[in-house]
């Protein structure tokens, strides 16, 4: 008889490292059955859907990444056009050439541009002018337009002006009567007309430079002996290369300039810019992360029909001695495997995808040259892979791993019940962090969590009560509707899982949709076709109602006038300013520099109070001042705080009245301070207005230029075009990630279909042996998908449209209008594309023989 094995004997002879070598073992094992079983399944289409939902999360993510990270450069390189460099230091004091020799060493493009005023003669003819000594370069970004008489069509310059001549503007050479080839005397020296210069990349961003401007070459600059001891000068040092260089070299700007220097970048350059591109890069954010939880729920749902299909397979190995380890590493090499194939194919198809997009817009975009594409994206994409999977995939497969052996003999047995925090745990977890990863906006973040919980929780209950009322109309309907409805009562819970997955498809695509044009109407509103394309600053008040008459009867369309004087702020509540000079950067312009002053009666359109209240016609008079946003938050002053202004020699001492939100991007007159009437009016000062003008030829404005040679003429008519092409790009990107999340909420429909798979085939294949026709076990499932597609897109369209006035109103300050079409296309679409998702998915289920199906069961 043989003796039965017992315990392993501990021997001397026995090989330090047993253990190990066992554990090595052990892991090829459960590598090799993983890799064995994924082979397997991979061909008989099991994770077809999983890797579908993982692959596309994958392509949205570092599609979006891709294309964000590029076209952020684009519209950055555009946008610095309005400085004509990529960041500019400005100083009343000469400029070191350390900061040349720096950028010179770290690889950037220099120059220089020294702007004072001058009186520029042509015979007896004057006229104060802006003089800027450019050098070799400018501008670093952009183009200076010119042309052979003012205000004619500008073409791009070659170079700057040559030595011995100058490039007077429109305004400039109309009122002192120069044409090219005159002569203008310009301090000391005199100076050949060469070119008549339209417009000049960097005169569009502020209005501190409204008075006619000349370029000149720098080299002619000591000729004119306009630099004296005491001549006020601003000194410009411009620079401009790569993106990472410049960030590093801006770093050691701020850490080196002296304090009268003022570095300046594109986030200051234009506001118009700026809200641009914040508010692309928040509904980007929020398009992405959109996709990606889309294709989470169809991972969710993917990983469920694969445990169901595999608890007897599982119990199968543990009548073989497999261990619930085992089988939890064989599961969780599969999802790792699954999740490296995610990630390679994701982030292949979103390089591809943003290459092709980029490849397609190539014209419109302002530089031919865009920076290579970051790997950032493609690390996030393995991150996002493995979260997915951790947080919506892992649960299910810890639930699987419990199956007893016993299910071998006993079909009904299944696994215990999981705990509810492991079973919701990981993938609320998942979600939150996502949310946070993706947005980095404690606002935005807090807001879209809560909306996503609060909708969540309403429709599932709201899910619950359609289809208890569906249930109750079954007994009148059709017998191919009664069967669909039937099904849609009888899987009671899955039913619910279905809609609440639908309705959650559809709503955030509505929604994406909803805020999408919502963005596209808010940036047409803000520059239509006759957005005002000329201001007109410094009108003295005896000449405003003749110079009003002059632009209407030359057809202009003038918006609201304002007076406007300087002043500058002395003392905030009893503390002179020099007690208050130890702020922030941006505090210490607003305090050191003069500030530009008005007084009206009536709030424009484009203000919105945020705090406190405007004043009414009993307190004109009355000491009150109300400041922009961006005023008050630097400063850090409040409401009921009490500021003095110097002006003209005389102290004002107002009280904050409110604090207004300024939409500057409006292209209307608008001021960061504004008195009530009656407090200002005695000081001197001057009007100023914008206007849409389009005269029928160039003369025109050069005959408003000699009638009223007082008035600064200001075209923005290049900047207008600057910020068109910024939303365009802008626009396009939208456009583009809203592709990715369509194909996201397509792959929770196919998902939501296949989970249901199994136990159709076993019911078609009952019905159509018990004598129904193919048809009309066809006709019954596509009526209940299409009562879930119309259930879902009833909830869909409810919570998108109050989701999307919380997200307009409160987070991308826009105005919001209700729009029926989103409610005919949540519920026509939605019976469409779940009734289409749903024939599909089960076609092959109708159309398999029923005595198949039998015998496999």
């Amino acid at each position: 008889m043989r003796a039965r094995p017992g315990p392993a004997k501990t021997s001397d002879t026995q090989k330090p490292g047993a253990g190990g070598f066992a554990c090595r073992s052990f892991s090829r094992v459960v590598l090799a059955l993983a890799l064995r079983t994924l082979a397997r399944e991979w061909r008989s289409g099991e994770l077809g859907v999983l890797l579908l939902a993982l692959t596309v999360a994958v392509a949205a993510l570092t599609g979006v990444g891709f294309l964000v990270s590029r076209i952020s450069a684009a519209v950055s390189m555009q946008a610095s056009e309005v400085l004509a460099a990529d960041i500019r230091l400005g100083s009343p004091q000469p400029i070191g050439d350390q900061y040349f020799e720096e950028a010179a060493r770290r690889g950037l493009r220099t120059a220089r541009n020294t702007a004072l005023l001058s009186v520029v003669f042509n015979g007896d003819e004057s006229q104060l002018t802006n003089v800027h000594a450019v050098t070799e370069g400018y501008p670093l970004r952009g183009k200076l337009l010119v042309a052979d008489e003012p205000f004619a069509k500008g073409v791009p310059a070659k170079g700057i002006p040559t030595p011995g001549e100058v490039w007077p503007d429109s305004k400039l050479l109309a009122a002192v009567g120069g044409r090219l080839g005159s002569q203008l005397a310009i301090g000391a020296a005199s100076f050949r007309v060469g070119r008549v210069l339209i417009s000049r990349p960097d005169q569009g961003g502020t209005f501190a430079d409204l008075a006619p401007s000349l370029i000149m070459n720098a080299a002619d600059l000591p000729a004119t002996r306009l630099i004296q001891p005491g001549s006020r000068v601003s000194y410009g040092a411009l620079f401009a290369g790569e993106r990472n260089r410049i960030e590093v070299f801006k770093a050691w700007l701020y850490a080196h300039k002296k304090r009268a220097e003022r570095l300046r970048d594109i986030t200051e350059a234009s506001p118009q810019i700026k809200n641009a591109v914040d508010r692309a890069g928040r509904f980007l954010s929020l398009a992405s992360l959109v996709s990606v939880l889309l294709c989470a729920i169809a991972v969710a749902m993917s990983a469920r029909r694969y445990v169901l299909r595999h608890l007897d397979s599982v119990a199968l190995l543990k009548t073989l001695g497999a261990t619930r380890a085992f089988t939890l590493s064989v599961s969780v090499l599969q999802l790792l495997a699954l999740a490296m194939l995610a990630a390679m194919a994701g982030s292949a198809i979103g390089f591809l995808a943003q290459e092709w997009l980029l490849r397609t817009i190539r014209g419109l975009l302002a530089t031919a040259d865009l920076p290579g594409a970051s790997l950032v994206p493609v690390a996030i994409g393995f991150m996002t892979a493995i979260a997915v999977l951790a947080g919506f995939a892992l649960p299910p497969l810890l639930q699987l791993s419990r199956v007893p052996a016993v299910r071998v003999l006993r079909r009904d047995v299944g696994p215990p019940p999981p705990l509810v925090l492991l079973a919701f745990g990981p993938a609320v977890a998942v979600v939150v962090f996502l949310i946070y990863w993706v947005v980095l906006d404690w606002k935005l973040f807090l807001g879209f969590t809560a909306g996503l919980a609060g909708f969540m929780v309403l429709l599932t209950l709201a899910g619950a009560l359609l289809v208890h009322l569906a249930g109750r109309l079954r007994g009148r309907v059709g017998v191919a509707w009664r069967y669909g409805v039937a099904n849609l009562s009888r899987r009671r819970a899955e039913s619910l899982v279905q809609i609440v997955a639908f309705g959650t498809g559809i709503m955030v695509l509505l929604l994406l949709g909803i805020i999408r044009d919502d963005l596209s109407s808010d940036w047409r509103r803000s520059l239509p076709a006759n957005l005002p394309n000329y201001f007109f600053i410094n009108i003295p008040p005896a000449e405003r109602d003749g110079f009003l008459g002059f632009l209407s009867s030359r057809g202009a369309r003038t918006t609201r006038i304002l007076p406007m004087i300087r002043g500058r702020l002395a003392s905030i509540n009893g503390r002179s300013i020099d007690e208050l000079r130890a702020g922030g950067e941006g505090a210490d312009n607003f305090v050191t520099r003069e500030q530009n002053l008005t007084w009206t009666a009536e709030l424009g359109a484009d203000n919105r109070i945020v705090a406190g209240r405007w004043w009414t016609p009993a307190e004109f008079g009355r000491p009150l001042v109300s400041l922009a946003t961006e005023f008050q938050e630097s400063l850090g002053v409040y409401v009921g705080d009490r500021l003095a202004f110097d002006i003209a020699g005389e102290t004002f001492e107002v009280r904050v009245a409110s604090i207004r939100k300024v939409k500057w991007d409006s292209f209307q007159p608008n001021f960061f301070i504004v008195f009530a009437p009656g407090v200002l009016e005695d000081t001197a000062g001057t009007y100023m207005t914008s206007a849409y003008f389009k005269p029928a030829d160039a003369r025109a404005l050069a005959q408003l230029a000699r009638r009223f040679p007082s008035v600064s003429i200001f075209d923005i008519d290049d900047l207008l075009a600057q910020v068109r092409s910024v939303l365009n790009k802008a626009a396009l990107a939208v456009q583009s990630v809203f592709v990715f999340t369509l194909f996201a909420g397509l792959t929770v429909l196919l998902a939501a279909a296949q989970s249901s798979r199994d136990e159709r085939r076993y019911e078609s294949a009952m019905l159509r042996t018990l004598g129904a026709s193919r048809s009309t076990v066809l006709q019954g499932v596509l009526a209940e998908f299409t009562t879930l597609g119309l259930l879902s897109g009833l909830l869909g369209a409810v919570g998108a449209s109050i989701a999307a006035y919380f997200m307009t109103t409160r987070v991308l300050e826009l105005h919001y209008s209700f729009d029926l079409r989103v409610w005919v296309v949540g519920l026509a679409g939605g019976a469409l594309f779940v009734a289409a998702s749903g024939w599909l998915a089960t076609r092959s289920v109708v159309n398999q023989p029923p005595l198949t199906t039998l015998r496999a069961a």
